[in-house]
C-alpha cells in the first residue's frame, strides 16, 4: 500500500479482508453471502463470495447506479417524461405496470425499478438513456468495468436469468456500498415501504423495513436459478452494515438470516473514525522548498472497524521520510501501521496534505549549505 490511489481504492471499494474470520458468524444457509462495513470497507464474515452466481433483481442496482450518472451529468432530470415501449411493457416478472405507449417521469420509474422491483421499469430507463436495451447493458458492463468489479457481467438490465448474466457476492456488495457512497441523495428511495403508481399499490420486497431497526435498504430479488436473494444494510450508532445474501430457499430464510447477520455486526463489532481527511498525522522536513514544514495524513477519512474492545489494544506507528520540493498533493511520503495485540494488522500510506512550491535561490542555496554539513 505505497500510493494515495490505492488508500481510496481499499477505503471505499469494500474489499479489505482484515477482520474475516474473528468471531464464528451465525450460520446462513444460503450458496454465497458477505458481512462487510461499509465505512471501513472491512469484511466481517464471507462465504462462497468470489464464485459467479445469477444476481437476479440485484441487477437493477447498476440499472440505478448507470441512471443517476446521466441525472449528475445533465443529461436527464428527475421530471422528464419517458414513453413506454411495447419492448418494456411486455416485460415478464415484477412490473410496476406501466402501458405500452403512456408516459412516466423519470421519478416515477426510479421508484418502479427500486421499490417495486419493475422490470417494464428498468427497460424504459434504458431505452430512455441509450435507445435500447442492449446500448444501455454495454454501458452497465463499462461502469462495472471501471468499479473494478472483476467478477460480473451483465446481458440485461433487469436481472431475469441468462446464461452469460452473472455477478459474485463480493461484486454486489461493492456495488452497494458505491451507490450509498456516490448517490447519497438518491439512497433514501431504497427504504421506501410502497409506492402506487396508476392506481396500484405494491409494496417493497425487503421485509427488513417492517421488523429490523436502522434497516434502510436496499434490494431484494429471486430468479428460479438465483434463489431467493438480498442485499440489506442498516446503520446503528453511526455504524453501517451491508449484508449479501444470494440464494435462500424462501423469503423468510432470506429475511431471517440477513438479519441475523445485521444483528451478529452490530453485536460483536464496532468502527471508529482513527484519522481524518484533513487532519495531519505528522509533519515531514522538506529540502528546497518555499516552506520547511509539510503536513501529512492519510488522504481521507480513515475508519477501522475491530471486534468490540480491540481499539484499546490498538496501536500506531508513524514513519516518514524527508522530502524534497517540488511536492505535489497526495503524494506519498510515509506509512501509519497499526498493530493489534503487537501485531501488524494494516499498514496505510500517508500523504501529503497540501504542495509545495520549490523555493527561491536564497532557500535553495541555505539548504544545500544544511544538507552538505548534514
Amino acid at each position: 500500500m505505497k500510493s494515495y490511489a490505492l488508500v481510496v481504492l481499499l477505503l471505499f471499494s469494500l474489499n479489505i479482508q482484515a477482520n474475516t474470520g474473528l468471531i464464528a458468524p451465525p450460520k446462513v444457509d444460503a450458496k454465497g453471502w458477505m458481512l462487510a462495513d461499509f465505512h471501513s470497507g472491512q469484511v466481517l464474515a464471507e462465504y462462497r463470495a468470489d464464485e459467479r452466481i445469477d444476481p437476479a433483481s440485484l441487477t437493477k442496482l447498476m440499472t440505478a447506479y448507470v441512471v443517476y450518472q446521466e441525472l449528475r451529468a445533465g443529461k436527464l432530470k428527475l421530471g422528464d417524461t419517458v414513453k413506454i415501449s411495447k419492448n418494456a411493457w411486455d416485460k415478464p416478472g415484477s412490473r410496476m405496470f406501466v402501458r405500452a405507449g403512456s408516459e412516466a417521469s423519470v421519478e416515477e420509474l426510479i421508484k418502479g425499478l427500486l421499490i417495486l422491483s419493475g422490470n417494464d421499469a428498468a427497460v424504459a430507463l434504458a431505452e430512455r438513456i441509450a435507445g435500447s436495451e442492449a446500448a444501455f447493458v454495454t454501458r452497465m458492463n463499462a461502469v462495472a468495468h471501471d468499479l473494478t468489479l472483476i467478477n460480473t457481467r451483465f446481458t440485461n438490465s433487469t436481472g431475469l436469468s441468462a446464461p452469460d448474466h452473472y455477478s459474485s457476492v463480493r461484486d454486489l456488495t461493492r456495488l452497494s456500498g458505491f451507490l450509498i457512497r456516490d448517490f447519497p441523495e438518491y439512497y433514501h428511495w431504497n427504504a421506501a415501504k410502497e409506492y402506487s403508481y396508476g392506481g396500484i399499490t405494491q409494496y417493497n420486497r425487503n421485509a427488513l423495513l417492517w421488523r429490523a431497526g436502522g434497516v434502510d435498504g436496499i434490494k431484494t430479488g429471486y430468479t428460479r436459478s438465483a434463489g431467493y436473494c438480498i442485499i440489506a444494510s442498516a446503520t446503528r450508532d453511526q455504524m453501517r452494515l451491508i449484508a449479501t445474501i444470494i440464494g435462500t430457499a424462501s423469503e423468510q430464510s432470506r429475511t431471517d438470516a440477513s438479519q441475523a447477520l445485521l444483528d451478529f455486526g452490530f453485536r460483536h463489532y464496532e468502527t471508529r473514525l482513527l484519522y481524518q481527511a484533513s487532519v495531519p498525522a505528522t509533519e515531514v522536513r522538506v529540502w528546497m522548498g518555499a516552506s520547511e514544514k509539510l503536513p501529512v495524513g492519510v488522504g481521507r477519512d480513515l475508519y477501522l472497524t475491530l471486534p468490540r474492545g480491540a481499539h484499546t489494544r490498538l496501536e500506531a506507528n508513524v514513519a516518514v521520510k524527508d522530502a524534497q520540493a517540488p511536492v505535489r498533493l497526495g503524494q506519498a511520503l510515509g506509512t501509519v501501521s497499526l498493530s493489534l495485540d503487537k501485531k501488524i494488522f494494516a499498514e496505510y500510506p500517508l500523504v501529503a496534505l497540501r504542495e509545495i512550491e520549490s523555493g527561491n535561490i536564497l532557500q535553495r542555496g541555505i539548504d544545500n549549505i544544511r544538507l552538505w554539513f548534514k
